[in-house]
């Protein structure tokens, strides 16, 4: 039950409807992050992976950009994000849906500055074949 209301609300949030199915996910971890694959599908040339994202208190999920558009929303917790001119483009509290771009133009970061863990419901709609996250190096920030 636990896992169709997280696709409920994640599908919802994103305007989207697929058939999925259980699987397994790769994406480049950051500091303090753990994720959970709640599905993997592929459905025509689009991989659809939901993950629950845990980060920790003072992590980040590192420099990155991602192949496909994400859509996530906050569970618990708050998220800074950052785009790469070091700049605050968004906090994200629970219930908020946050919306990522795809490609290289669209190098972020995601931070948990609170003293608690930060949870994040995340759709990823990836081209198959391609990993749900490319890091980055540091594109000239203070910080990470």
């Amino acid at each position: 039950m636990r896992i169709i209301k997280r696709l409920a609300l994640v599908t919802a949030a994103a305007g989207l409807a697929a058939v999925v199915a259980p699987g397994a996910a790769s994406a480049t971890p950051g500091t303090g992050v753990s994720a959970v694959t709640i599905f993997d599908h592929v459905l025509g040339d689009t991989q659809y992976v939901l993950r629950e994202i845990t980060i920790a208190p003072g992590g980040s999920t590192g420099w990155h950009y991602h192949p496909g558009p994400v859509q996530g929303v906050v569970a618990k917790g708050v998220l800074t994000h950052h785009e790469s001119d070091c700049s605050v483009d968004g906090v994200y509290r629970p219930g908020q849906v946050i919306t990522e771009d795809s490609g290289s133009g669209y190098v972020h970061l995601g931070r948990n500055l609170t003293g608690a863990p930060l949870v994040l419901e995340v759709l990823y709609r990836n081209p198959v074949g391609h990993p749900l996250a490319v890091s980055t190096p540091n594109p000239g920030c203070s910080f990470e």
